[in-house]
C-alpha cells in the first residue's frame, strides 16, 4: 500500500493530499530511509513523521484498504511521540 494512502486510511493524517505533501517534502522516514508518497508500506515497518514541533514514531501492524474510525487505530502502534519544545507548561 502506498504511504499516502496508509496515512489517510489509518487516520494518522486526515487528507491524502496533505500526506502526499508532507512525504514529498522529506518529513517521513520508513525504516530510517527517506520516503516519498508512493513508497510501499508493509507490516512491521517503522514510520517517523515530523509535524513541525512534534515527531511521531509508529509501527505498522496491518494494512486495510478501507476502515471504520474505531478500527483505524488497529492498523498501527505508537512507539513514541516527542516534542522539540513542550508548550503545555
Amino acid at each position: 500500500m502506498r504511504l499516502d494512502k496508509f496515512l489517510k486510511v489509518s487516520r494518522i493524517i486526515k487528507r491524502r493530499t496533505v500526506a502526499k505533501e508532507i512525504a514529498d517534502k522529506g518529513r517521513i522516514m520508513i525504516n530510517d530511509r527517506p520516503a516519498k508518497s508512493s513508497t510501499d508500506v508493509m507490516p512491521n515497518d517503522v514510520l517517523v513523521i515530523k509535524f513541525g514541533n512534534k515527531t511521531l514514531t509508529v509501527q505498522v501492524l496491518q494494512l486495510l484498504e478501507t476502515t471504520k474510525k474505531q478500527d483505524a487505530e488497529n492498523m498501527y502502534k505508537i512507539v513514541s511521540e516527542d516534542y522539540e519544545q513542550d508548550f503545555r507548561e
